[in-house]
């Protein structure tokens, strides 16, 4: 399979403090990695290095065929990185329909034609589109989720981080979008996705890192991350 992000012996530090501590990782085209980890392990931190937010300290990170370590966001995102955050943070005076055109001309560099082509068909597979002309910030929560996958769909992405994507739902709400990012999966997407939603993650990953104190503990085929006595320790609490 091609490789379509390569993480290499990334680490941040904050004076004495290490949030990412030499991670290293890859990710087939078209496959998808769950990651979880305990609040404070440098999973975000990981996302906003990736994204271009944060600089890393040591290592490098390749997308396709290129180092983007020292690339802006804007241009990581026109390479086709897009992501979305932990809380929504759409445009709350704009539009659905705006916010989505924003991201397509902005972040995915589309002619105001296929911009809005692009924000329509996005906000259909969202399903959002009926609610295409209400303002974002009087959505409910489950609605301002699905915007926030919308509006990093509509940059165009060949690589979609989704930080959380899932918290703070009901099962029912949950279900219905992992069943939404399922789809966008068989479209080819390939994807990164922090939750702690488990049973979500699992719906759709085909490998699970866990993080614990910036440090990658464990990687692998989802039910044996999941049975290893230290990820069972660590992030669920287990005696082993």
């Amino acid at each position: 399979m091609t490789t379509l992000l390569s993480v290499e012996g990334v680490s941040k530090n904050y004076g004495a403090l290490t949030v990412t501590d030499n991670i290293t990782f890859t990710v087939p085209q078209g496959a998808t990695l769950g990651i979880l980890g305990p609040n404070g392990a440098g999973k975000t931190t990981l996302f906003n290095l990736i994204a271009g937010d944060v600089r890393q300290d040591k290592g490098r990170i390749v997308f396709g065929a290129s180092d983007v370590s020292a690339m802006a966001p804007h241009k990581r995102c026109r390479q086709g990185i897009g992501r979305s955050y932990q809380i929504p943070q759409p445009y709350n005076a704009m539009t659905v329909l705006e916010n989505c055109l924003v991201a397509a001309s902005f972040g995915g560099g589309l002619t105001e034609q296929d911009a809005g082509a692009r924000s329509v068909d996005v906000l259909a597979r969202t399903g959002l589109l009926k609610k295409a002309n209400q303002l974002a910030g009087g959505l409910a929560l489950l609605d301002r989720k699905r915007l926030e996958l919308a509006r990093a769909l509509s940059t165009g992405p060949r690589l979609l981080l989704l930080d959380e994507i899932a918290g703070g739902l009901t099962e029912y709400e949950a279900k219905s979008l992992v069943e939404q990012i399922m789809v966008i999966k068989e479209q080819g997407v390939t994807m990164v996705w922090i939750e702690h939603v488990v049973h979500a993650l699992l719906a759709v990953a085909d490998t699970l890192m866990v993080l614990n104190f910036g440090a990658k503990l464990a990687e692998g085929e989802p039910a044996a991350v999941m049975n290893d006595p230290q990820v069972q320790r660590v992030y669920m609490g287990m005696q082993t």
